[in-house]
């Protein structure tokens, strides 16, 4: 009987708490501002130009939801998070939605209480090393001293690989992605580990940048997304959607340059429902029918947000790879907009 007195307490309480971040879109609609927790600096996703102003493939996304939600890409407050501070400046309240190159797993899921609402990322962890180390395989790092964050899934993935491959390591924990490059270059660090998206953005803001390899191995699964709090349905339908919608505008043909044409003239039954010419599936999310064509015309659709911030014409060159759509062999793929 205690028992079931203790679950129903725990479970009122459980409740209780998601109740009190429910209204995340009231709050954001309220106060004309989204709050997004974003990397404290990781060029082409997340980190403020020579003028202050943030740019990114992340920061893209949090601009696109404040299109869809605020009808305006540029009411969006940035936070700096680490990797130890992020989560709970989401749990807390302190911002209203994280993404800023953060891993989906069991337990931020069941234990953290957060809901990663898409994958925007498909990435796994790599390794970094300067050329005159003369290591090809990250098999050969045996003893290597390596710079890794703390509060991450990195740091768990890099014992686990050490300790299969029966090798050794010493670590030299850093708080963030800049201090770990400081490091690494300084000498600290025999090897800079990290998501490999992350690895070839450090790499790209290096003077020497071509004494620097990746290492060919890929030491773990890193699905990158954007976040919110348990409990607060509506808010993650929206976060989702919007983000599923620069897919299914990708996939049509929508871009920032012809959507005003699109809108106008397109026959095509799901354009004419995701732009809001048709139906009231913006409505269905507390938002403008409009919202979805705002969140596209902000930045672009997924294809353009991708290659504008760390496609292969940029300095960070990366391919789409798995981040391809599913029509061209990638796991990029939408739930229908209807």
């Amino acid at each position: 009987m205690k028992k079931s007195v203790f679950l129903g307490a725990f479970a009122a309480s459980t409740v209780l708490a998601g109740a009190a971040f429910a209204g995340t879109l009231d709050d954001v609609k309220a106060r004309g501002e989204l709050i997004c927790g974003s990397n404290v600096g990781l060029t082409g996703f997340g980190a403020p130009d020579a003028s202050g102003e943030w740019k990114g493939f992340d920061v893209d996304l949090c601009r696109a939801v404040a299109a869809a939600v605020l009808g305006d890409a540029t009411k969006v407050k940035f936070v700096p998070t680490t990797g130890e501070t992020r989560f709970t400046a989401l749990a807390s309240g302190e911002v209203d939605l994280l993404v800023r190159n953060s891993t989906a797993t069991y337990g931020r899921d069941v234990d953290l209480k957060l809901d990663f609402v898409a994958i925007n990322y498909y990435d796994g962890q790599g390794f970094m090393v300067k050329k005159d180390l003369g290591v090809s395989s990250a098999k050969e790092l045996d003893g290597a001293t390596v710079c890794i964050q703390t509060g991450t899934t990195t740091e768990l993935n890099l014992a686990d690989f050490f300790k299969f491959n029966n090798i050794s390591y010493t670590p030299v924990t850093v708080q963030d992605d800049s201090e770990a490059q400081r490091q690494y270059l300084a000498g600290a660090c025999d090897t800079y580990t990290t998501d490999a998206s992350g690895l070839a953005a450090s790499r790209a803001t290096m003077a020497d940048s071509e004494n620097h390899i990746i290492l060919p191995e890929i030491i773990s699964k890193e699905p990158l997304g954007p976040a919110v709090r348990h409990g607060d349905n509506q808010w993650g339908d929206i976060v989702r959607w919007t983000f599923n919608a620069l897919l299914i505008a990708e996939e049509k043909g929508i871009t920032k340059a012809n959507i005003e044409e699109a809108a106008a003239s397109s026959t095509d039954p799901e354009v004419r429902r995701l732009l809001g010419i048709e139906g009231d599936l913006g409505a269905m999310a507390g938002l403008d029918n409009n919202a979805f064509k705002n969140a596209i015309a902000a930045s672009g659709n997924y294809g353009e947000i991708f290659e504008a911030n760390i496609g292969t014409a940029t300095p960070i060159g990366l391919a789409r790879g798995l981040n391809a759509l599913w029509t061209q062999g990638g796991l990029q793929y939408a739930a229908p907009f209807r």
